[in-house]
């Protein structure tokens, strides 16, 4: 199993980053994926100043910038990691025909993916979304083991979230009137499409918690792939009874094979525990898979490494690109649109007579 890809491969001659936005997932993904991977960051940019100086210093010294216009003018690739209601203002300011990555989600709802998606074509960007979960290494070798036919004709996926997150972590949040499929089941979402394609169709129900301010913090979700294929979902981030019964699980199977990966980052979040993949032919002992790399911070090299190599020719296809990242929101906005459809009734006991 040690053959399977679970890298992204890296441009032949990387350009330098400018972040815009200066947040906990900057601190905790971006820079520590870019300097394993050998990027160069040119600097850093955020409007609460203070907080950009205080990062930088953190990481040796790192060239703040004084305003956006000075962020934006640089001869670079930016990668914006501010909350989407920024990302507008942010990309109307960049320079025509610029290469940019923009943190998820692509706007709160589809409306604003839209616009996003609009605002990049009239300016000629070469734009993709860090949907990075599809680049981890358990999830390209889940992808490249269906691709060599390891696991036969699929026949289910099943993503399983039992635990405890830590939402005093993402106070941006509060305001939002979504919040748990747009901001944290859509990982999963985009990975499912990266597997398999967009579904005929959805169910979902989203619940919030008496013990929660936010919106919705737990989802069921089916997704319709016909016949053979049973894809669900089962998300709930407030199992505060210890870590025994916790769980976080992405399941494959097909007719002659089955994968299993934990997401070991979301268990003790951000702390984290390692990521896991187990492949088994049928009816043959689980292999644990050697995995090179977690999905935080290792993920996070792959959306830039596809980014700079698909704006230098070197792929010839951005996977993660505004115009495919569209197509996540839209599932998104389908599964909102069906928790906001009442179920279908119980048959009543009474027949007319």
């Amino acid at each position: 199993m040690t053959d399977l890809q679970q890298a992204w491969p890296m441009p032949s001659a990387p350009r330098p980053i400018v972040i815009i936005g200066t947040g906990g997932i900057v601190r905790d993904a971006h820079l520590p994926a870019y300097r394993k991977a050998g990027f160069t960051v040119a600097g850093l940019y955020d409007p609460d100043l203070v907080r950009a100086d205080t990062l930088a210093r953190e990481w040796g010294g790192l060239r703040v910038f004084g305003s956006l216009a000075e962020a934006v003018a640089q001869d670079a690739v930016f990668d914006i990691a501010a909350p989407p209601v920024a990302h507008a203002s942010i990309l109307a300011a960049l320079p025509k025909g610029a290469t940019v990555l923009l943190q998820k989600p692509m706007g709160l709802d589809l409306a604003g993916a839209t616009a996003i998606r609009d605002l990049c074509h009239a300016r000629g960007l070469t734009a993709s979304v860090n949907f990075q979960l599809r680049y981890s290494a358990m999830m390209l070798a889940i992808a490249d083991a269906i691709r060599q036919g390891r696991l036969g004709t699929l026949t289910e996926i099943e993503v399983h979230i039992n635990l405890v997150t830590p939402w005093q972590l993402f106070p941006h949040l509060k305001p939002n009137p979504r919040v748990e499929i747009v901001s944290h089941s859509i990982h999963y979402l985009d990975a499912i499409r990266a597997l398999v394609g967009d579904p005929r169709g959805v169910f979902a129900r989203s619940f919030g918690h008496p013990t929660s301010a936010l919106a919705d913090t737990r989802t069921s979700m089916i997704l319709d792939y016909g016949d053979t294929l049973r894809v669900l979902l089962s998300i709930n981030h407030h199992h505060d009874f210890g870590r025994q019964f916790q769980d976080a699980r992405f399941r494959v199977e097909g007719v002659t094979g089955a994968a299993i990966a934990k997401l070991g980052a979301l268990l003790d979040y951000p702390k984290g525990e390692g990521d896991e993949l187990w492949i088994t032919p049928r009816r043959d002992p689980w292999a644990r898979v050697p995995l090179a790399g977690a999905w935080f911070p290792d993920a996070f090299i792959g959306p830039m490494a596809n980014l700079q190599r698909f704006a230098a020719g070197e792929d010839a296809v951005l996977a993660t690109a505004v115009d495919d990242a569209w197509q996540t929101m839209a599932l998104v906005e389908a599964l909102y649109r069906s928790n906001d459809q009442p179920g279908t009734p119980l048959p009543s006991q009474r027949t007319d007579r």
